[in-house]
């Protein structure tokens, strides 16, 4: 299989990579380095710098490269960065992926992209939170997110083609940065790692479906095969964590008691999040392994390796 990963120096990105080029596929990245990691991409692979942004590039570079399926990971991820910078938020999530809908179609290549599971259905709404409902969300990021699904469902119809995205819980595990401010298992690991003490937002009671990187490739592998209808599909495990679970959970894997500083609850944000994801075990096959405490472990292990 051709494959191109766009975000592929990045968190999830490089280890879906690593997973492609261990099962012997030819594969290149995009990615614009921003948050990636150049040095996650193997010297068999091509690394185009380049953002998605860019529309001519990115039409010279799936041309050139003629990929069956382009996995699509480069996006503004931030619920906080959508909030004050929403027309960048667009630029990246819609009209980036706007630009990869028009540069596949011209080679017939399929699309699945790294949607938001977390940050789609908001509050009051039934948990976990199933495909059928309607998305509440509460910050820009959210809404990106949704719009880049209709334009990829869209071309389904009109196009015949067969994208997909997957809607991922909140993705924790090694590699992800434990200095930015998208990945609370990771901050909360690379502090604690340094007997620092970490900030809870709110009171600490607002639950996510946390979902082990492992967990998340594997979904993407599973949909690289899949013939279905559907065109969305939910990729978490089911069960919300609160915060303060989430921290206990840290504490455990560290072997601390370190207790948080609370400070206010952020703007965009919303209070509780679980996914069905039923469907995704029903199309692909897929459920989620890891458990939370097992997670937490892996990825603490791994940062303080």
């Amino acid at each position: 299989m051709r494959a191109l990963i766009t975000g592929g120096a990045g968190f999830i990105g490089s280890h879906l990579l690593d997973h492609l080029v261990a099962d012997g596929h030819q594969v290149s990245v995009i990615d614009n380095l921003a948050s990636g990691d150049k040095s996650r991409i193997p010297d068999t692979v091509t690394l185009h710098v380049v953002d998605i942004r860019d529309a001519a590039a990115v039409t010279d570079i799936i041309t050139a490269e003629k990929p069956s399926v382009i996995y699509h990971l480069a996006a503004q991820i931030s619920v906080r960065h959508s909030v004050t910078e929403p027309r960048f938020d667009a630029e990246t999530n819609v009209l980036g992926t706007l630009n990869l809908i028009e540069a596949a179609r011209a080679v017939s290549a399929r699309i699945i992209m790294a949607s938001t599971g977390g940050a789609m259905y908001g509050d009051g709404v039934p948990m976990p939170t199933p495909e059928t409902q309607l998305p509440k969300t509460q910050a820009p990021y959210g809404i990106s997110k949704y719009c880049a699904e209709q334009y990829l469902s869209l071309n389904n119809r009109l196009h015949g083609a067969k994208h997909l995205s997957l809607r991922l819980g909140n993705a924790y595990g090694p590699r992800q940065d434990p200095h930015g401010e998208a990945g609370v298992v990771a901050i909360f690991c690379g502090l604690i790692a340094h007997g620092q003490t970490p900030t809870i937002f709110g009171d600490g009671t607002q639950t996510r479906d946390y979902l082990y990187v492992a967990d998340v490739v594997q979904a993407f592998l599973a949909a690289a095969t899949y013939t279905g209808t559907e065109s969305v599909l939910n990729i978490g495990t089911g069960k919300g964590t609160s915060v303060l679970e989430l921290l206990d959970a840290v504490n455990h894997a560290a072997g601390t008691t370190i207790t948080a500083n609370h400070a206010p609850a952020r703007t965009g944000e919303w209070k509780h999040g679980a996914l069905d994801s039923s469907l995704a075990t029903q199309e692909l096959g897929w459920s989620a392994s890891t458990t939370i405490t097992d997670g937490i472990r892996h990825t603490y292990e791994q940062l303080t390796a």
